[in-house]
């Protein structure tokens, strides 16, 4: 699917359906998933996300919590974006996104839904809010890669 980039309101829906019918939210509270509380000390976002990795593949993203519309669209859009991917893929795809968070260089055709947080680096104050999920779930892939390394 062809993203427009320069489309507000395209971009707008995006975060929007994703924050009011968030796909990936609800945790399983499986004793093989791996979870993380992610807090905001300045806002609302207050969140818990849980990965369920068979064999280094993501086979199940979640979170629950509360969280303003761009936390929580990030989020549901990153989970949707793991399942399925091994853990090194999944990297790529969070490093490749807060690069375009924080401006800096960045594939744009691997983002898909993900563009629509393009303008968050202009956006100082929503950065917190967009990577708040997103970087809970690289600790746990990098936990998960720091065990799976030791073994």
């Amino acid at each position: 699917m062809e993203f427009d980039k320069n489309d507000p309101m395209f971009l707008r829906q995006i975060i929007m359906e994703h924050y009011s019918e968030p796909q990936h939210k609800g945790l399983t509270k499986k004793t093989t998933a791996h979870s993380i509380h992610q807090a905001s000390e300045s806002c609302i976002d207050d969140i818990h996300l849980e990965l369920i990795v068979t064999d280094e593949k993501i086979m199940m993203a979640r979170f629950d919590g509360v969280g303003c519309a761009i936390s929580t669209a990030s989020t549901d859009i990153m989970a949707q974006e793991l399942e399925g991917k091994t853990i090194h893929e999944g990297l790529a795809i969070i490093d490749n996104y807060l690069a375009m968070v924080f401006d800096k260089p960045y594939d744009e055709t691997k983002l898909n839904e993900l563009i629509a947080f393009i303008n968050i680096a202009k956006q100082p104050n929503r950065i917190k809010c967009a990577t708040i999920g997103i970087c809970g779930f690289q600790i746990l892939l990098l936990n998960l890669l720091n065990t799976n390394n030791k073994k």
